[in-house]
């Protein structure tokens, strides 16, 4: 089983992944049908008795694929993100743990503001990351996610389905197929100056800048990926006046951006009519999301 996992861990080495003593782990422990936790107890103790007896040729193939290229989150079919699994694949872009931090921002501040039945609004949906999680997390949020893909809808209405069964957020959790950038949405005409926070991951990439990494170059939805124009900023703008629309007096926006990207938006914003505009650092220090107030 060691010798099994250090071929895995060599392999995946080769073929150029970011972290292939994790990925190794996480395959084994998926193609054990055990936990990871489980895993690296057995690995341990030396106990392998309750692993699958077919481990060893899924355990090849999930290499083979990974070693491909293929994303992690796709041959085992969810995603981590906060205190949630999400169910993904083709059609839907990943999430990434920065945005885990733009999500902290936003529940932090509705705590800090005592807010009791906080409207908290989640453009550009995807998956369903943002929203699930503040809906989970914080009780009696009233969450609206709205998801222009088709494709990535299907995983957003899975997704809640999923978490609703664990999580109380049922009639707490309004998913809308449309355009983020159409304020006029009749589905959202509800909430148009009543919002508290939105929080948005919109897409980003700079046109002039494509992706190298193949994970995300080759497997994520490029709709979910660039933002419409050269330097990027095209629909992270769009989002801007959006969310300057939905917002009430008082509230905020938090936006997730190319490292490029901070001061241009934070300029933006302020043209359209936000009082302030805050560029912040993810956990690495670099300038990865802006925060801007309504007044």
């Amino acid at each position: 089983m060691r010798e099994l996992l250090q071929n895995a861990i060599a392999c995946l080495c080769k073929a150029g992944v970011d972290s292939p003593q994790y990925d190794a782990r996480v395959l084994l422990a998926h193609a054990c049908g055990i936990s990871l936790a489980d895993l690296n107890k057995a690995l341990i103790l030396g106990d392998f008795k309750d692993f699958l007896p077919d481990y060893a040729s899924k355990y090849s193939d999930f290499i083979s694929r990974r070693a491909s290229r293929e994303p992690l989150q796709h041959i085992i079919g969810f995603a981590t993100f906060r205190y949630i699994d999400l169910i993904v694949g083709k059609g839907v872009f990943v999430p990434r743990p920065e945005t885990e931090v733009v999500v902290q921002e936003g529940i932090d501040w509705i705590r800090a503001n005592n807010l009791k039945n906080p409207i908290v609004l989640d453009l550009c949906a995807g998956s369903g990351a943002i929203g699930l999680s503040v809906a989970s997390e914080v009780a009696n949020a009233q969450v609206w996610a709205v998801e222009k893909s088709p494709e990535a809808f299907e995983y957003l209405q899975k997704n809640y389905n999923k978490i609703a069964e664990k999580y109380d957020i049922l009639n707490r959790y309004h998913a809308i197929l449309g355009d983020a950038t159409n304020v006029n949405l009749p589905e959202t005409a509800a909430i148009k100056e009543k919002v508290d926070v939105v929080i948005t991951n919109p897409p980003y990439v700079p046109e002039s800048k494509p992706l190298e990494q193949i994970e995300a170059r080759d497997y994520d939805p490029k709709m979910a990926l660039y933002g419409g124009s050269k330097d990027g900023l095209l629909i992270p703008q769009k989002i801007v006046k959006a969310s300057f629309a939905y917002l009430r007096r008082g509230g905020i926006m938090i936006m997730e951006h190319d490292i490029t990207q901070g001061e241009a938006l934070a300029d933006y914003a302020k043209n359209v009519g936000f009082s302030s505009a805050k560029v912040k650092n993810d956990l690495t220090n670099r300038a990865r999301f802006v925060v801007c107030k309504k007044l």
